[in-house]
């Protein structure tokens, strides 16, 4: 556990007291937009969530998505994991400990692949592992352990959490005030309240997560929470100016992001295109021939090419328009300015039969023969766009052809095969057991003495020669 004294040096010292803090983005926080996020008033950023293990084992990993990207206006930054091993966990923290200030521990990520992967919330209840990991790691590592946490609803045994992760060695929280259950379109409002119970708890630096989308939501957070600093997720991505209290067109942004990318190859090019998506969503919504136009492009000129587009229209549209240019039902400003997404509210849920609710939405329903001529009603707006350019394909699940299982892994069984396996698994069978199938093109190797046939030894002696 951290000494008494030097709880806050860390924060004060080695982060500089950062209060204006850009989150950990999947695919999103890379250092181009690290970069910009710093020209306007980012103090502090954290690097994508890495994969621990797939850290550890491969060197090309490493170096695309954190040795590469050493830059020393990038900092100070924290590098993030998610892990569910604790000796993994410090192979990597040991392999990533000289290129960034502080390890974060990912235990806040809600989604599927996470849970599939059992790391971020998903671990949330196993406390006795996260103490050792937290624990192992503060003990082998030269820079200090962080955590990124969600709440329970329970506002006690949110506060017990914390003070678990700080006795094992985290020295600086973030708290996101949401729930593991709330994510998607029932991300609702993050608890403030859960967090002040957490700051007020703790004697570490605490972050708050939640409900940030201008710099007065973050004032109001830490001011209402006592917190020594605010992440921003959502609310970076689509004004990246935030931390500025500063709402520019779209396209500044946008071709100042364009600007850092290419100062600062490489950059993945659908990292640059999600952003540029999350820049103009307003703005797409209007000139959706850009939209198509910017889903097609294959490079970064590409990319400029229609941000220039972009900017030419909406320009065109402010000398045209007025004082009325870009006012769209909705929106507190112009679509040309950048300010936050709100994600639409959920239909109410209806209830069935039986008196359980069942959602109004989000159910897709079965297409008959007789319903085949409006198909195209029922897919979604994405596969609808999918069916234009590809009219001959078969989007309707209903309709695509149903194969015969492999009686061993799942996969489509060979066509061939006798004995009901797919290539794979019958090419094991065909090794393991000496046994022969039609669909393979060579016999079985013969691991036993099993008399073979004058054929036989007449093809292996050719396919020998």
């Amino acid at each position: 556990m951290t000494k008494p004294g030097r709880r806050f040096e860390f924060w004060k010292t080695t982060l500089r007291g950062a209060r204006y803090v850009v989150a950990p983005m999947v695919d999103q926080s890379e250092l181009a937009w690290r970069l910009l996020s710093r020209r306007h008033g980012a103090e502090l950023c954290y690097t994508p969530m890495l994969h621990a293990q797939v850290f550890v084992r491969d060197a090309n990993y490493r170096k695309d998505n954190l040795y590469s990207e050493v830059c020393p206006e990038d900092r100070p930054l924290i590098t993030q994991f998610c892990a569910n091993d604790p000796e993994v966990f410090v192979q990597a923290c040991l392999l990533a400990q000289d290129y960034c200030d502080a390890i974060d521990l990912n235990l806040g990520c809600p989604q599927m692949i996470a849970k599939r992967g059992h790391y971020g919330v998903f671990l949330q209840d196993e406390w006795e592992l996260l103490e050792k990991m937290v624990k192992l790691a503060n003990e082998k590592i030269s820079v200090p352990i962080t955590c990124k946490i969600r709440v329970f609803n329970k506002m006690e045994e949110t506060v017990q959490y914390a003070q678990m992760l700080e006795k094992a060695g985290c020295q600086l929280l973030t708290v996101h005030g949401r729930t593991k259950d709330q994510k998607g379109p029932a991300t609702g409002i993050a608890s403030w309240e859960h967090i002040k119970a957490v700051r007020n708890a703790v004697n570490i630096p605490v972050f708050a997560n939640g409900n940030i989308q201008h710099l007065s939501d973050v004032e109001q957070c830490m001011e209402e929470t006592g917190v020594q600093g605010v992440m921003s997720a959502e609310g970076n991505l689509h004004n990246p100016a935030l931390f500025e209290g500063h709402s520019p067109p779209v396209w500044e942004m946008a071709e100042e992001y364009l600007e850092v990318v290419s100062q600062y190859p490489p950059c993945t090019l659908s990292y640059v295109r999600a952003h540029l998506f999350k820049l103009w969503h307003h703005t797409l919504q209007i000139h959706k021939d850009l939209r198509e136009e910017l889903a097609k492009v294959k490079n970064l000129q590409g990319l400029t090419e229609v941000s220039r587009q972009l900017r030419l229209r909406c320009q065109e549209e402010i000398t045209n328009g007025g004082e009325e240019a870009g006012q769209v039902v909705g929106l507190p400003f112009p679509h040309w300015i950048c300010q936050p997404y709100v994600r639409p509210v959920p239909k109410a849920p209806v209830a069935n039969s039986n008196g359980t609710e069942v959602k109004a939405v989000c159910h897709k329903r079965a297409l008959s023969q007789e319903d085949s001529d409006g198909a195209s009603d029922a897919l979604s707006k994405n596969k609808q766009k999918k069916k234009a350019r590809n009219p001959h394909k078969n989007f309707c699940p209903e309709q695509k052809p149903k194969y015969i299982k492999c009686e061993q892994c799942g996969n489509p069984k060979g066509n061939h095969c006798v004995f009901n396996l797919c290539r794979g698994c019958c090419k094991k069978k065909a090794h393991k057991e000496v046994a022969d199938c039609p669909s393979e093109s060579l016999p079985p190797t013969p691991h036993t003495h099993t008399q073979l046939s004058f054929s036989d030894i007449s093809f292996i002696s050719s396919r020998l020669v």
